[in-house]
């Protein structure tokens, strides 16, 4: 089972990489604190604006309504922008701008949990990683890899478990693209999936087909 999830993932998704745009890690980072409940689509159109009109230092001195101005489309905009700028702020003020390998620093940070952080030090620094967000943990659910109700925490700590430690990080990303145009919320394209005969959502949808 676990040997045809990784050869089907690879099958579709072999050069698998965060869909997030950036150049510099702090962009990163920050990229990743803007798509809490918002599409990666819509981050990529924020920070092209953003990110081309400030730098992490002019980022921590800049008008807070300014940035609220054009990461407004992201949703929930007054509070990550408070976020963006504190990150930024304290980022300069304790490591002269840059994104340090220290994960208990980076999640004291404002908008910075357990997922973001596994993004930034897996992309950043080759850290062995699984972050799992909605995509990730609905999958899992799905494979029957985690329990309905276990935490986001838990799928985590199950994956790594299950996955060895040299597949974290691409199954991360292999997860999410999976999870984002496959496996879908509503509407998952199961008719060709290779995982078929391992998915509950798929057994369950089939059963009640069967019983009409």
């Amino acid at each position: 089972m676990k040997d045809k999830i990784i050869e089907y993932l690879d099958e579709l998704f072999l050069d698998a990489r965060c869909e997030l745009e950036y150049k510099k890690d702090y962009e990163l980072l920050i990229a990743t604190v803007l798509s809490a409940q918002c599409t990666d689509k819509r981050v990529n159109m924020v920070t092209k604006e953003l990110f081309s009109k400030y730098d992490i230092f002019s980022l921590a001195i800049s008008s807070l309504k300014e940035i609220e101005r054009i990461i407004r489309p992201v949703g929930t905009y007054t509070r990550k922008a408070m976020y963006v700028k504190t990150i930024a702020e304290s980022l300069v003020r304790d490591y002269e701008g840059s994104v340090p390998n220290n994960r208990e620093y980076l999640e004291s940070l404002p908008g910075v949990g357990r997922k973001t952080c596994n993004v930034v030090l897996s992309n950043i620094y080759n850290i062995p990683a699984i972050a799992v967000d909605t995509h990730v943990e609905r999958v899992s659910k799905r494979l029957g890899l985690a329990k309905e109700s276990d935490t986001v925490l838990t799928v985590e700590k199950k994956l790594m478990k299950y996955f060895p430690k040299n597949k974290w990080s691409r199954l991360h990303h292999q997860l999410v693209l999976f999870g984002r145009y496959q496996c879908k919320s509503i509407s998952p394209i199961c008719e060709n999936c290779k995982l078929q005969k391992m998915c509950k959502y798929y057994k369950k949808k089939n059963k009640k087909i069967d019983t009409k």
